[in-house]
């Protein structure tokens, strides 16, 4: 488990909206809750822990973008987010 964590974290990094909209529009891009570590998630998802997954999608933790979200983005680039793809999806989390 170590070893996987250790690349995950070497694919982490920030990412800027123009980066992430192709995956938004595939509707691979997730939002990670700023209470949760990203590393721990893209974790989970890699080991198919569903019990954590779905109870963070329960809880609101980690979620699909609201339409909101993605026209405020597209208008405003200037948003930055920590990012880690963790194929097929991309996780994204508010700097």
């Amino acid at each position: 488990m170590q070893e996987l964590r250790d690349a995950l974290a070497e694919r982490l990094d920030e990412a800027e909206w123009e980066w992430l909209a192709p995956h938004a529009r595939r509707s691979a891009l997730f939002v990670v809750d700023g209470d949760l570590d990203l590393l721990d998630v893209g974790v989970a998802i890699a080991n198919d822990n569903v019990s954590s997954v779905e109870r963070w999608i329960h809880q609101q933790l980690l979620y699909k973008p609201s339409q909101q979200q993605l026209s405020d983005w597209e208008s405003d680039r200037s948003q930055r987010f920590r990012a880690l793809i963790v194929q097929p999806f991309v996780l994204v989390q508010f700097m």
